[in-house]
């Protein structure tokens, strides 16, 4: 990932650093925060610096899935001053991202603190990027949902309208795999709940049902299967959901329409930071 992003921003090499620069030249960037938050990518970010230099230094203040304020000081680079200009901008994208996602993720968890239910993500992650954005994820007190379509059975609306019933997807499932794979359904009313219950299914994800059905729905199913809700949810309406009784609740937002957090990287050379 970070090879391509460096070969995206510099096809063929920085123009500008290489016309400016005196070769040589070493200097020290400080890792800024301009915002609160939690911090995810840091990693990622020093990788990016040694993929350019390997001989840079990075130095952590504070580490993943750490909060921080606005002003702190998360990390100081040392290095060659044009290597620091080179993996700038591609460090800062995924830091900020990152950070952006955990950030999001422990504003939900700590909505729903003590109602029981879980933070749960979704497949909705920017292409290339799931590993590292589902890592943020975690880093931010939520879980993640299957990594991909390999992960586990999950027989959606789509699915249903060609097997025909919940019934029937669900014997298709475990006639294709046995008890390999867990069998998720997502159904939208108590009557499919019934059915998934019934077929045998280990997961139920109730789909954009009010509290007051998902409340019904919680208690038909009696815990014979994991519930999760799933659907328009919010900041706003994460805790009514939480206090229906489901067990996870996956929220899309947390990687699908993510605000980076801002962050800056502040490069001086070794002149100014080398002075008593």
């Amino acid at each position: 990932m970070i090879d391509r992003s460096l070969a995206e921003d510099m096809p063929d090499g920085d123009v500008t650093t290489e016309a400016i620069v005196p070769a040589g030249r070493r200097g020290r960037a400080v890792l800024l925060a301009k915002q609160d938050g939690i911090l995810a990518g840091l990693g990622v970010f020093a990788r990016v610096f040694k993929t350019i230099d390997v001989k840079t230094a990075v130095h952590q203040n504070v580490r993943d899935g750490q909060a921080f304020s606005s002003g702190q000081i998360l990390a100081v680079v040392t290095g060659r001053t044009d290597a620091l200009l080179k993996a700038e901008r591609t460090a800062l994208n995924f830091v900020q991202r990152l950070s952006g996602i955990a950030t999001t993720t422990r504003e939900y968890v700590e909505a729903v603190a003590g109602a029981g239910a879980r933070i749960l993500d979704t497949r909705k992650t920017t292409p290339g990027l799931r590993d590292l954005e589902k890592y943020a994820v975690r880093k931010g007190g939520g879980v993640n949902h299957r990594r991909d379509l390999s992960s586990m059975v999950l027989i959606k609306d789509n699915h249903l309208a060609v097997a025909g019933s919940v019934r029937k997807a669900v014997a298709a499932a475990r006639a294709a795999y046995g008890r390999r794979f867990r069998v998720e359904v997502e159904v939208t009313s108590l009557s499919q709940a019934a059915e998934a219950v019934a077929a045998g299914a280990d997961w139920i994800m109730l789909d954009n049902m009010n509290p007051s059905l998902m409340r019904k729905a919680v208690r038909l199913i009696g815990g014979r299967a994991k519930v999760e809700a799933s659907g328009n949810v919010s900041l706003k309406t994460v805790r009514r959901t939480a206090e229906t009784g489901v067990d996870f609740i996956s929220v899309g937002a947390l990687t699908h329409s993510i605000r980076a957090i801002d962050l800056s990287l502040d490069i001086e050379t070794e002149k100014k930071w080398s002075r008593p």
